[in-house]
C-alpha cells in the first residue's frame, strides 16, 4: 500500500482509544480525520476481517490498512461539505459468530457511534464499510443517528438479518471478479433489504477485485459520492454544494 500510494501513508488523524473494559487487552479505536469548522455529519468507516480470528488489529492489519488508505482518500471531499470521516479499528479481526457476547465488531461499532453523539449531538450518520465491515454497518444501522449503509464489496450470506435496515438507505458496490464475498449474495441481500429499506441500491463495479486496490480510485469515488448522497437526503451535503 505505502508504494502504491506513497503520499496516503500514514493517514494524519487523531486516535481515540476505547475506554471499555474487556476480557482480554485487546480494544477498539477510532482514527478520526475532522472538519476544520463545526461538523454537520459523520462518515463511520468500518474495515474488514476474517469469519473466525481473536487477533488484535494493529496497525500491521491489512484489512485496517485499506480502509485508513481510503479514510484519507476521501476525507478532504469531505471535510470541506462538513462531514467529518471517522475509522474504527475493532478490537479483533474476526466476526467470531460464535462469541458469547455476540459477533466481536458490534460492541466497538456501536461504541464508536456513542461517541459521534457525545462529540457532536444528532447530526446524521453514514456507515461506510468494507467486507466484514458492511456486514457490521449492516448490524448495526438500526441506531438512531445512522442515515443509511454503504457497503463495498460486502460480506452478507444468504441468511443475513435486514431488520436494521428499516427506514434506512443501503447503496452496495460490488465487483464480478470478487473472489471472497458473492456479487449474487449481495444482489439478493439487497432485493430482500428493498422491502423494507427506504432506498436499496446495487452497484457493477465491473471487472474489479475485493481488495480495493485495483481500481481504487473508482472505489474512493463510489464511496464518496454516496456516502455524500445519503447524507444529502438528511440535509443538504451533496457532492455539488
Amino acid at each position: 500500500l505505502r508504494e502504491a500510494n506513497p503520499t496516503s501513508w500514514p493517514p494524519r488523524i487523531t486516535v481515540v482509544s476505547c475506554d471499555l473494559v474487556r476480557s482480554t487487552l485487546n480494544a477498539p479505536s477510532i482514527g478520526r480525520a475532522d472538519t476544520s469548522g463545526p461538523t454537520r455529519a459523520v462518515i463511520v468507516m468500518f474495515h474488514g476481517g476474517k469469519p473466525r480470528s481473536t487477533k488484535e488489529v494493529d496497525g500491521r492489519s491489512l484489512s485496517w490498512r485499506r480502509s485508513a488508505v481510503m479514510q484519507r482518500a476521501i476525507s478532504p471531499a469531505a471535510n470541506e461539505r462538513g462531514v467529518s470521516v471517522w475509522l474504527t479499528r475493532f478490537a479483533e479481526s474476526g466476526w467470531n459468530a460464535d462469541s458469547p457476547t455476540g459477533p466481536s465488531p458490534i460492541p466497538d461499532a456501536r461504541w464508536t457511534l456513542d461517541k459521534v453523539r457525545s462529540e457532536f449531538g444528532d447530526v446524521p450518520v453514514v456507515l461506510l464499510g468494507h467486507s466484514m465491515g458492511a456486514r457490521t454497518a449492516v448490524a448495526v444501522a438500526d441506531d438512531p443517528s445512522v442515515t443509511g449503509v454503504v457497503a463495498l464489496a460486502p460480506w452478507f450470506p444468504p441468511d443475513e438479518p435486514i431488520d436494521a435496515l428499516r427506514g434506512k438507505h443501503l447503496v452496495a458496490a460490488q465487483g464480478r471478479r470478487d473472489r471472497i464475498t458473492s456479487f449474487a449474495h449481495t444482489e439478493t441481500f439487497v432485493r430482500r433489504a428493498s422491502r423494507l429499506a427506504t432506498s436499496a441500491q446495487m452497484i457493477d463495479m465491473g471487472d474489479l477485485g475485493h481488495y480495493l486496490l485495483k481500481g481504487s480510485a473508482r472505489w474512493n469515488d463510489v464511496a464518496t459520492s454516496q456516502c455524500l448522497d445519503v447524507l444529502g437526503r438528511s440535509f443538504k451535503v451533496s457532492e455539488h454544494d
